[in-house]
């Protein structure tokens, strides 16, 4: 009973999304509401100033984290609309005439996560949906367009994965690399679905994912464990890229040219390379340094930078066709796309927070602990899962049970950070508000709205289902691990 009363918090926001069908918004300030009043009337710990000063001021840190990457990652997003780059990109890629499975593995491997990597958001999705619709059928083309946002606890420059880290108390670089092992049979089976949904079921096809899929997983896992996860989804998806298109260009004896009008991921590309560059050559990023309670934070390691760089670049040449009559200025537009967002995410670090500096997870933690190792695996697999289903992204995820992972015991923290870290994010790309990305760019039907929704539940599902398994195997395969 008194576990029940300690993640009443965490249920009154399941139950806000799942069953009363309420926007994230008012779930999370719900569960803020609660946690602040089971606090105050000593459900958990006895509130203290001090701790209630902890958790603002550890919520303060990491929505600045998260800010300084949202904040120009939309007002980029809201550049390369008004420049047409996504439509100049797709007719490029539709000219190419591919054959189907590399269509397949183009979208799914390649562009896909290169271009939600870069900027987060849903983006990725103005470009592949155009696309699909245009190369295959329309049931099948929605389905791609889910399963093309596979990369997302990549998504955004990494950042759900960086938060994470600060919320398990690892290193990003080691929470990345393992996030890519745990995560791998998801990349292999949404390619291998969306070959079989489109047809391209013969032994060309089956090879062609094996190898591109064995690319994609290697560099992913290598950048993540060498660098980090900021460009590590932006490696995997271009070498994928690079890789379906190198046959035609053999057999045109000619590179085909990078869209003119879609230079500004190419700028974008280039300032998150320097920046990573700068940062490990000068080590730069030591020289400040945030420090909450238990968060720390290096505002210049934030791959914000190199997307205000970008921007930079991107008003500099185009500034007239950014201010345009036709459209808002830019910052009123950014306020309108960023405020929402940024609330939310704020409410949902704050409840995180509350519930980490009340000891109302202690519980949680003492059951998961109290567990054997085969068992926790799939129990923390099913949260992951619920927490970026419910919340539409990795980081909402990470930011409610993250904080549970950090107060279990060191052995298996590495481990369990990255299953949560991996079944929030593939949960999260079947969840409702992406779903709502694709069918609003789309103009679809109320029926494909309903298919479309139980598609993403069972792609969740599936998806968690697969993350637990493979934790399970790591664990039977490597006892060390615990």
């Amino acid at each position: 009973m008194s576990l029940l009363l300690h993640l009443s918090p965490l249920l009154l926001v399941m139950l806000a999304l799942m069953v009363l069908r309420r926007p994230p918004l008012q779930a999370a300030l719900a569960g803020c509401l609660l946690a602040l009043l089971l606090w105050a009337l000593g459900a958990a710990r006895p509130l203290q100033g001090a701790d209630l000063g902890a958790a603002a001021l550890d919520t303060a840190l990491l929505l600045a984290i998260t800010a300084s990457v949202i904040v120009p990652g939309l007002a980029f997003v809201i550049a390369i609309e008004r420049l047409g780059v996504n439509q100049a990109l797709s007719q490029s890629v539709q000219a190419l005439a591919l054959p189907r499975a590399s269509q397949v593995l183009l979208v799914v491997l390649g562009l896909g996560p290169l271009l939600e990597s870069m900027t987060g958001f849903g983006v990725s999705m103005v470009a592949t949906v155009p696309l699909l619709l245009a190369l295959f059928a329309r049931p099948v083309a929605l389905r791609l367009a889910l399963v093309g946002m596979a990369i997302m606890p990549w998504g955004t420059l990494g950042l759900a994965t960086v938060v994470g880290a600060s919320l398990a108390g690892l290193a990003p670089e080691a929470l990345a690399a393992d996030t890519a092992l745990v995560s791998a049979p998801v990349f292999l089976a949404v390619a291998a679905l969306s070959l079989w949904w489109t047809g391209a079921r013969g032994a060309r096809a089956w090879l062609a994912l094996a190898m591109h899929g064995t690319l994609f997983l290697a560099v992913l896992w290598a950048l993540s464990h060498a660098t980090g996860p900021e460009v590590a989804g932006v490696g995997a998806g271009l070498a994928v890229v690079l890789a379906v298109l190198a046959p035609s260009w053999l057999a045109r004896a000619r590179v085909a040219a990078w869209p003119r009008a879609a230079w500004p991921y190419l700028a974008l590309i280039a300032c998150v390379v320097m920046l990573k560059w700068v940062t490990l050559l000068t080590r730069l990023d030591e020289r400040w340094t945030v420090a909450g309670a238990a968060v720390v934070w290096k505002p210049l390691a934030s791959p914000g930078i190199a997307l205000a760089a970008a921007l930079a670049w991107v008003w500099l040449r185009r500034s007239r066709t950014l201010q345009d009559a036709a459209h808002p200025p830019l910052a009123r537009a950014l306020g309108v796309r960023a405020a929402r967002p940024l609330v939310t995410i704020a409410c949902f670090l704050a409840l995180s927070q509350m519930m980490v500096k009340g000891g109302f997870l202690e519980g949680l933690t003492h059951s998961l602990a109290a567990l054997p190792p085969l068992a926790v695996a799939p129990a923390v697999a099913l949260m992951g899962a619920l927490s970026g289903y419910m919340t539409g992204s990795t980081l909402g995820g990470n930011a409610l049970f993250m904080p549970a992972i950090a107060l279990l015991p060191e052995g298996g923290r590495a481990l369990l950070a990255a299953l949560q870290n991996s079944a929030a994010g593939h949960a999260a790309m079947g969840s409702i508000p992406i779903a709502m990305v694709v069918l609003g760019l789309a103009r679809t039907t109320p029926a494909e709205e309903g298919r479309l929704v139980r598609f993403g539940f069972l792609l969740a599902s599936l998806n968690a289902a697969l993350v637990a398994l493979t934790a399970v195997a790591v664990l039977a395969l490597q006892p060390g691990r615990w």
